[in-house]
């Protein structure tokens, strides 16, 4: 399950698929870790890229999807 925020709420909703390796950060390429839903329709990113736009898209979006939660969960698994 991932984090779907809303506005200034957050609520835990299976609603929307979870991202996959195929999803790509639409910056570099590299595997996106969050989903942002604008009026005008979707952008994915890297962690990386979600952080550097934050600021700017969050105001705007619609929805904030992120799952950058399982970065940290996919390095415990390796260890």
């Amino acid at each position: 399950m991932s984090r779907i925020t809303t506005g200034d709420a957050i609520a835990e909703l299976p609603a929307r698929p979870e991202l996959t390796a195929l999803d790509r950060c639409d910056s570099c390429g590299a595997q996106a870790y969050v989903r942002v839903t604008l009026e005008s329709g979707e952008l994915s990113f890297c962690a990386h890229h979600a952080a550097k736009f934050e600021q700017k898209l969050r105001p705007v979006a619609l929805e904030w999807h992120d799952e950058t939660d399982r970065l940290l969960a996919e390095v415990e698994q390796e260890r």
